[in-house]
């Protein structure tokens, strides 16, 4: 326990480093316009840029929980700190897409390392269980503003000061957040375990994850290179779950009889993810490429999407209280289905219209994405940590693979297609909606699901 003068400046600092970790998986979108102008980069190298983070930050997250039991959350989130820290700077100065997209990949795996220990290092340093509470709920919500900040601070940064800024920000928060963490006492664990990491199942995962994303991503232009690379992927998937069902400490330890409520809620994020952050990819490209739009406007068109996410969560919860996590789920998927098809209507014309229907898909996700966490975590109530774990895997992993095909298909900002293909996901991403929200409605009629 850290003395009570040293608990805000460590509480702050942690939230800033789950703040910074979800702010990268959006602050670049709009910065990709000018990064492919300026380093040469096409359709497939700025997908690389958004998902060499995503990667192994989706890969990772259950080993770096695990390995914080173990070792001790503050070594693993200073590791973190200063590993995304210094690619952020790697980032800034990269002359060429490639440094860019190695930078970016460091850049990942200090998130990933960062994300869990965050929690479990406030969750540690409270003075009770009042306080523990209230720091998890100012947690969930700092995070739930970095996803409508990213796009706004980045095309504030882009137009003033150029795409570099947007990972120059990193490097003085995390010089400041590095303070706190490194004044708390030793481990800064409080029961560490002594069971081995599952290093053979978070290998094959990183693994099969790389090797799927990069056969969606260089598929269309390397068939010749995308074919096997899928193919191995799927051979590392069927790797992964034999080595998790042998091993005596695997990444993931669920219940057998709560695995089906889990993987429908796991499923369902993973897919609102994908839909989510490929839907951004093209967006911020369809306002600067098509719209004309400066990076800051292009910013700002994407808050009534966004804003929605952190002004829902309470309303939204309160709302699953009275009828349940699975109807509200489905609600707020159907909700979205309307805002995604709205937008497939609108993006080529009026600007009003199209912002409405965003702030129509937006209120929907804002009522689905607490609900569907709620979901999973009911699911497993014995195992909350490994609930919450395979969550966010799932959502993670979702969002690398939903800029990974909706690049794919939509091909380059200034091909002939891209608008009409951007128009297409759209359509699609609402269909896929609209059928989760009816598995959703059956699955509320399952009453060990409830």
């Amino acid at each position: 326990m850290t003395p009570a003068s040293a608990r805000w400046p460590l509480r702050l600092a942690l939230c800033v480093g789950y703040f910074l970790v979800l702010l990268d998986v959006t602050i670049v979108n709009v910065a990709l316009p000018q990064i492919g102008s300026d380093l040469n980069a096409g359709a497939s190298g700025l997908a690389w840029v958004v998902d060499a983070y995503s990667v192994p930050l989706a890969a990772l997250l259950l080993a770096a929980g695990g390995i914080g039991d173990r070792l001790g959350h503050r070594r693993v989130v200073l590791l973190g700190l200063v590993g995304f820290g210094t690619s952020s700077v790697l980032c800034a100065l990269a002359p060429a897409v490639g440094m860019l997209i190695a930078a970016r990949a460091v850049q990942g795996v200090g998130a990933a390392l960062m994300l869990p220990g965050t929690l479990a290092l406030l969750v540690e340093n409270a003075a009770d269980e009042n306080a523990r509470s209230r720091l998890v709920g100012v947690w969930a919500a700092i995070g739930g503003a970095a996803l409508p900040a990213g796009p706004l601070i980045g095309g504030l940064l882009v137009q003033t000061a150029g795409w570099r800024a947007v990972f120059w920000l990193s490097v003085p928060v995390i010089a400041l957040a590095l303070v706190p963490v490194l004044r708390l006492p030793g481990s800064g664990a409080g029961r560490r375990r002594d069971d081995p990491v599952d290093w053979g199942g978070a290998g094959l995962l990183v693994a099969g994850l790389a090797c799927l994303v990069t056969a969606i991503i260089q598929g269309p232009d390397l068939p010749w290179l995308g074919v096997p690379l899928g193919v191995i992927a799927v051979g590392l998937a069927a790797w992964f779950v034999s080595v998790e069902r042998r091993t005596a400490h695997p990444l993931l330890s669920i219940p057998h009889r709560t695995r089906g409520a889990l993987a429908a809620a796991c499923a369902v994020a993973g897919l609102m993810n994908l839909c989510v952050l490929g839907a951004l990819f093209l967006l911020t490209q369809l306002f600067q490429d098509v719209h004309s739009f400066d990076p800051l406007t292009a910013g700002l068109s994407t808050l009534p999407a966004m804003l929605p996410l952190p002004l829902l969560g309470a309303p939204s919860g309160r709302l699953t209280a009275r009828i349940g996590v699975w109807h509200t789920s489905a609600l707020g998927l159907l909700v979205s289905a309307i805002g995604f098809a709205g937008i497939a209507c609108t993006a080529g014309g009026s600007n009003m219209a199209l912002l409405f229907c965003l702030a129509v898909w937006g209120a929907g996700l804002g009522i689905l994405t607490p609900a569907i966490v709620t979901a999973a975590l009911r699911a497993a109530p014995g195992s909350p940590g490994a609930a919450s774990g395979v969550s966010n895997t799932s959502r993670q992993t979702g969002g690398a693979l939903g800029v990974a095909i909706f690049a794919a298909i939509a091909g380059p900002a200034d091909g002939l297609g891209f608008v009409s293909h951007s128009l297409a996901l759209f359509l699609a991403g609402s269909a896929a909606f609209a059928v989760a929200g009816m598995l959703c409605f059956a699955a509320a009629r399952r009453r060990s699901w409830r």
